[in-house]
């Protein structure tokens, strides 16, 4: 199946995925620390609440909420553009860093929001990066279980959920982290956004198709979730 033009349904979230194109797209401190103050300056300008974010040698993944529907194209291009061009001055390098365009989806945030936020504080894990996603700098885990403060971050209702006071919030993030992570939520995640598709279940499927006013997944996924398909028809809409 092709992937579906990126899309925007208002005040929900989405989960982002920019990969490198054939070697690490940072290689010191200074181009992880420049990357961030990049983000943080774009998504102020364009209106986008990151609410996570990992860096890693090959692929960045975030979790924001556009203010606007080119909230989220505003920023990966002006942080494409500031990014590689310091970043090759910087090696002496020519040419491109990531592979081709940034791959997005709208995700049902009551279903989907805080799985998306532990897949990408625990991708420096997943990835074999690190032993324990707490050693890892280059990811929103840290402020996530106060350990430290990211001023950019705009922490979401869901996760303000999770307790009443910010001490509450951390360990119960931190909970949520020690227990496994449904690889079959995880896959449906990573694929719906490698392809562009709406990821939750069929009633917000259609409801976020209707909300934007055109077609945000595959035929034949929608055709069955609006019949009461099975349940391996809408393995990639949640």
């Amino acid at each position: 199946m092709t992937r579906l033009a990126r899309h925007y349904v208002p005040e929900q979230p989405q989960h982002v995925i920019l990969q490198g194109l054939t070697g690490p797209a940072f290689l010191d401190e200074g181009d992880y620390l420049y990357f961030i103050a990049c983000l943080a300056d774009a998504a102020r300008v364009a209106g986008l609440a990151v609410h996570a974010w990992v860096l890693m040698p090959e692929a960045v993944q975030f979790l924001v909420t556009p203010s606007y529907e080119s909230s989220v194209a505003m920023v990966m291009q002006a942080v494409g553009r500031r990014y590689v061009e310091t970043f090759n001055r910087r090696h002496g390098r020519r040419g491109m860093v990531w592979r081709g365009g940034y791959r997005a989806t709208v995700i049902e945030p009551e279903r989907y929001f805080l799985l998306a936020s532990q897949v990408i504080d625990h991708a420096p894990v997943r990835n074999r990066l690190v032993a324990e996603p707490g050693t890892y700098p280059w990811s929103s885990y840290t402020h996530h279980i106060g350990m430290r403060v990211d001023s950019f971050i705009k922490d979401h209702s869901l996760y303000s959920a999770l307790g009443d006071t910010p001490f509450e919030r951390q360990r119960a993030y931190r909970d949520l982290g020690e227990r496994p992570l449904d690889e079959h939520e995880v896959d449906n995640l990573m694929q719906s956004t490698l392809k562009g598709w709406v990821l939750g279940s069929a009633a917000y499927c259609e409801w976020a198709a209707q909300t934007a006013n055109r077609r945000l997944m595959p035929l034949l996924l929608r055709d069955r979730a609006v019949k009461g398909g099975t349940a391996r028809a809408l393995a990639h809409v949640g």
